[in-house]
């Protein structure tokens, strides 16, 4: 089969003949046919992930079709169409797994990290990190459902909020335009923060109700006239950004970080103590999750903006991705 390979920290993207794998007992064999690319892909090209072994074939955003089954998968038939995100597997053994905590596993495994992705033609995966795919949904459209979409929508909705509350997305990209889409179409008062004009008249097609660019006006300000956010949902990864806006919060309401940057979010006791508020954090699902994801997306035609590529501009498709330049998340087609 081919692939596309990073075989050495801060590599290019090689394309290798590799061997077609086989399923394990309980792993079934994925026949590839879109892998979305993740801003995370970054940590296997730049070699940030702990651990990290290369040669590796990236990609956690993988929808195709099964392939193979090992002999002990009873859930996953030849034939049906299937999905695989971020997280990729967990060992039923830990503490968290024995309370049902799948995503805080302490032996978790990650898609593309801790065994090669979908940036191929084929691929294997543990069977609990397998989701299945709802036909509304091409495989296009659904592969950043399983990263960039479960975030926004698992982290929405757990954050307690209700219909009705004024939710702030902040920042308008991969994330953001989804997350916008999926609190409007959960009777969500929504506002979309950006840091020019340029995505105001994107951001009402996508049904935000309000539009705050962040060169003109104080976001928390603007916030707080509109009687303050229940819920602020950080998506866009810069630190000063996200800082900008805590204090657009309302009472008993949370800052909720879904944005992967390690820069620092400046806040002080003393903007959290007064009215109760929090500042919080939110990594991806289970596959469980992926589907109730899918599941909600292709029930209120919420669908990503996506770029197409083949798997030999691999890449030019991730220059794109990582130089901030697509609208909004780009696809893999082995």
């Amino acid at each position: 089969m081919k692939a596309a390979q990073v075989q050495e920290k801060g590599g290019d993207f090689i394309i290798v003949d590799l061997d077609k794998p086989k399923p394990g007992k309980k792993e079934v064999l994925i026949k590839v046919e879109a892998c979305g690319i993740c801003h995370s892909d970054a940590l296997v090209k730049e070699g940030h992930y702990p651990g990290l072994q290369y040669p590796r074939v990236p990609g956690h955003e993988v929808v195709g079709i099964v392939e193979e089954v090992g002999e002990e998968v009873d859930l996953w038939k030849k034939g049906q169409r299937v999905g695989v995100g971020w997280h990729g597997g967990h060992c039923f053994e830990c503490d968290p797994c024995r309370r049902g905590d799948f995503i805080n596993c302490v032996n978790a495994k990650v898609s593309g990290i801790s065994y090669d992705g979908g940036y191929a033609e084929f691929m294997t995966a543990p069977q609990e990190a397998v989701a299945s795919i709802p036909e509304e949904l091409s495989s296009a459209e659904a592969a950043p459902l399983l990263c960039a979409g479960i975030t926004v929508f698992n982290a929405l909705r757990n954050s307690g909020i209700k219909a009705g509350d004024l939710v702030a997305v902040q920042g308008i990209g991969g994330l953001g335009h989804l997350a916008v889409q999926y609190a409007v179409k959960m009777g969500m008062r929504t506002v979309a923060i950006s840091h020019s004009d340029n995505k105001k008249d994107l951001a009402k097609e996508l049904g935000a109700h309000h539009f705050i660019n962040t060169q003109n006006e104080d976001p928390a300000k603007k916030l707080q006239e509109m009687g303050g956010a229940n819920l602020i949902l950080a998506t866009a990864p810069s630190g000063d950004a996200i800082t900008a806006v805590v204090d657009g919060l309302g009472p008993n309401a949370k800052l909720l970080a879904v944005a992967a940057t390690g820069e620092p979010i400046q806040v002080s006791p003393m903007q959290l103590l007064l009215g109760r508020k929090s500042v919080s954090g939110w990594a991806s699902g289970t596959a469980k999750d992926s589907e109730d994801t899918l599941n909600f997306s292709a029930l209120t035609a919420t669908v990503p903006m996506i770029e197409e590529y083949p798997l030999d501009k691999v890449n030019e498709a991730y220059d794109r991705m990582i130089n901030n330049k697509a609208r909004f998340r780009v696809v893999l087609k082995p």
